[in-house]
């Protein structure tokens, strides 16, 4: 597990701060991730987002996939998802409720026949 900063180290002046840092858009992901079996979270113009919608599209796993801004907007709604989540790129693909990473390791769920994951038995 990636290390954390212990909240005894951050100072009372700017705990609101961080725990409230776009809290709407981290919410809006929670709600997704705990209410559908697959969810994608991306960028405009990102070819590895394609690439995961894609290959789910290929396999007839339906998805729901959240979408926040390109290269060049909502930069801070995405950076509010990558402290929420630790993962540091997009896509962030979760799968019954846990990240399973992005598209590359997706893509490896995928075309493992053994995976436990429910929601990525094609359908």
């Amino acid at each position: 597990m990636r290390q954390l900063l212990s909240p005894d180290a951050i100072h009372p002046a700017i705990d609101a701060a961080i725990s409230t840092y776009h809290r709407d858009i981290v919410q809006e992901a929670i709600t997704a991730v705990t209410g559908n079996g697959v969810v994608v979270i991306g960028m405009k113009y990102n070819p590895f987002v394609s690439k995961a919608r894609k290959a789910l599209q290929a396999a007839g796993i339906p998805f729901t996939y959240l979408e926040y801004g390109s290269y060049t907007s909502q930069w801070h709604k995405r950076l509010a998802l990558k402290m929420w989540s630790g993962w540091a790129t997009f896509p962030m693909v979760f799968v019954d409720q846990r990240l399973v990473g992005g598209y590359s390791e997706l893509q490896a769920l995928l075309n493992d026949p053994k995976t436990d994951l429910p929601s990525l038995k094609q359908s």
